[in-house]
């Protein structure tokens, strides 16, 4: 059977004005936080979440879903599991890129850069935000690592919770916290018919960030 796929673009009348390097000239920052936030604001699934390529032990690329807590000149800040396979791979290599998909609106955001594990005060900051049970969680799951049955992981969740009273407080584990990517190369991507679609890439050079158009 063969199965035909539409091509990733607008398929409705082009209402937004194209993307221009000019978008660009006070950083790329701005710019990524109000295409999150015009994602939000379109009800969006999850508008957070982004993809994060890393590479494992032997060079292959992998990727998974993560969800972005924090988007600023400083940096894409996300958490984790440290002992997971991708807090395992940032330790060995701390370089990684994320992709930013939206594509109801047709953008695009890609980033890649130097990784570096965050503070303990940010980390206990977004910590303390979390709903109790995603805490727990955090405690019961042994990230990446088998497990015989949905019952056993269900099992750890209760004993996680046993572990800690019903108002008592859950600390941070020693495992988990945050990273943080320092994009050193940004691309936005904005959807166009006939496969011409804007691409703008901001890159730092020699401490400066330049701004390119490029080809689709």
């Amino acid at each position: 059977m063969r199965v035909s796929y539409g091509e990733i673009g607008p398929q409705r009348p082009v209402v937004e004005p194209d993307l221009e390097p000019s978008w660009l000239t006070g950083g790329w920052a701005a710019l990524a936080r109000q295409w999150v936030e015009e994602a939000v604001e379109a009800g969006l699934p999850e508008p957070n979440a982004m993809v994060l390529g890393t590479v494992d032990s032997d060079g292959h690329p992998c990727t998974r879903t993560v969800l972005c807590k924090g988007l600023s000149e400083d940096g894409v800040l996300f958490f984790t599991n440290y002992e997971s396979d991708k807090g395992h791979q940032l330790a060995a290599v701390p370089y990684a890129s994320v992709t930013f998909t939206w594509i109801p609106l047709a953008h695009q955001v890609t980033l890649r850069g130097p990784v570096e594990r965050t503070s303990v005060d940010v980390t206990t900051e977004y910590w303390n935000s979390r709903p109790r049970g995603s805490r727990l969680g955090a405690w019961a799951s042994q990230q990446s690592r088998p497990v015989a049955s949905r019952a056993d992981l269900e099992s750890r969740l209760v004993e996680a919770g046993q572990r800690f009273s019903v108002d008592g407080e859950v600390p941070v584990p020693p495992h988990w916290g945050g990273f943080r990517i320092r994009p050193e190369s940004v691309e936005f991507w904005q959807g166009r018919p006939n496969r011409m679609h804007n691409r703008i890439r901001s890159r730092l050079v020699d401490g400066a960030w330049t701004v390119e158009r490029l080809q689709p």
